[in-house]
């Protein structure tokens, strides 16, 4: 591992975010911190993982919803200080790393399957409770 790379991790680990596991396909909401004036608040951004980078500390990734039956897409870095929260909807299933064909569907057509919890995990969970 060269220097730059231990520097990143050593920085990742220094923020502490909590970055739940997510997929292209999953549907999660975002929540940022938005600063009016002299105000801050949060704003939520819910829509579905298109893309996703990993590239340590400059990972991103790509949120597209529609909006007012407009598409719209966002990119998040990651490790924003400006991400308050990551919070994973539903999980998608779907085959491709990068959803960009998205774009181009509109109605039942960009639907995505859910993602079914596996029965190993379903028997694991009845186990424990």
């Amino acid at each position: 591992m060269n220097l730059i790379q231990q520097l990143e991790k050593e920085e990742i680990e220094r923020l502490g975010k909590q970055i739940p596991d997510f997929a292209p396909g999953d549907t999660v909401v975002v929540n940022v911190n938005v600063v009016e004036g002299n105000r801050k608040r949060a704003q939520a951004y819910e829509g579905v993982v298109i893309a996703k980078r990993n590239r340590g500390l400059n990972s991103s990734f790509i949120v597209r919803k529609i909006s007012s039956g407009e598409g719209v897409e966002r990119t998040f870095q990651t490790y924003s200080p400006l991400i308050a929260s990551i919070e994973v909807k539903r999980r998608g299933d779907v085959r491709r790393a990068k959803l960009y064909y998205l774009r181009s569907r509109s109605g039942k057509s960009a639907r995505i399957k859910e993602k079914l919890p596996s029965r190993v995990a379903k028997q694991q969970a009845k186990a424990e409770a």
